[in-house]
């Protein structure tokens, strides 16, 4: 069986494969590079989607081969495109997890564009080296491959979000749609001995950019005219999120600081009437000896 072997489940908003299949949408053409046991074309078929499949290994394609209206079995990296699919062209090419497995991941983007129809798109997803569990390892000198992860061993290459979005942009693609899956930097399979470490540490780590993004998943088209206008919106509603997130922020912030300073003023009162309790003990005392003529 291969080791990326999955049950995919369709509902599950918070995994690559579930924001592929979102973005991939219902009846179209699809190409999956990296097909693997034929989960995702399978989810894919029940959407009404026609699946081409091109996996590396032998026993894994087999698997997949019921899914699929057509099946090549090869190297993607050294594969010819025109022999293998001929006229065919696809509405949307799926790479899901496969470029961080190949070692120049740039010009097998840029030949693969050429099966795209009129329209078409490419949908990815990497992992993120920048979640907050590796920069976490990291300040503990810990990089320990697994067999899964973001960290596979297999893994050859590894993305930033502007690595990413620099090397699609190099292969003649723009960014039309980017989603992200979730994660903790706690909750991750990365070893991180949160406890050995200063005090608020984590919780600083937390805030970083895209420390929470275990995954980055997108949906980019030929970087033409069209596309541009696209990737121009996508950057434009980005921003504005931004500037809200901001905002909330700063709203929170200043929440914060009334609270503080409201309550810093009830302590210095608080102080103030306890430092002078005892004066106005003795003075009390004195008073009423006063008035009672002692």
């Amino acid at each position: 069986m291969s080791q990326y072997d999955t049950t995919l489940d369709p509902a599950a908003t918070n995994t690559s494969h579930g924001l592929l299949l979102a973005l991939v949408g219902g009846n179209k053409r699809v190409l999956d590079v990296g097909c693997a046991t034929g989960y995702l074309a399978e989810a894919l078929g029940q959407r009404g989607c026609t699946v081409s499949g091109v996996e590396y290994d032998a026993g894994a394609a087999e698997k997949a081969r019921p899914f699929l209206d057509h099946l090549v079995v090869g190297d993607v990296i050294t594969l010819d495109l025109d022999a293998a699919f001929g006229d065919r062209r696809y509405d949307v090419i799926v790479l899901g997890d496969v470029l961080e497995h190949l070692p120049d991941p740039e010009p097998v983007l840029a030949r693969l564009t050429g099966l795209l129809a009129p329209r078409g798109s490419v949908v990815i997803s990497v992992p993120n080296v920048t979640h907050g569990s590796l920069r976490l390892a990291l300040l503990q000198g810990r990089w320990q491959y697994r067999d899964l992860g973001l960290l596979d061993r297999t893994h050859l290459r590894f993305f930033t979000r502007e690595s990413l979005l620099t090397m699609l942009g190099s292969a003649g693609l723009a960014v039309v749609e980017l989603r992200t899956t979730t994660l903790d930097p706690l909750g991750s399979e990365v070893e991180v001995d949160a406890a050995a470490l200063p005090p608020g540490v984590v919780d600083w780590v937390r805030e970083q950019p895209d420390a929470m993004s275990y995954q980055f998943v997108l949906r980019a088209v030929r970087d033409d005219a069209e596309g541009a206008a696209l990737a121009a919106a996508r950057e434009r509603d980005e921003l504005r999120q931004r500037v809200r997130d901001l905002e909330a922020r700063a709203s929170t912030a200043v929440a914060e600081r009334d609270a503080a300073v409201a309550g810093l003023a009830t302590l210095e009162q608080t102080v103030t009437l306890r430092v002078l309790r005892p004066v106005r003990r003795r003075w009390g005392a004195l008073r009423r000896r006063i008035g009672s003529g002692a």
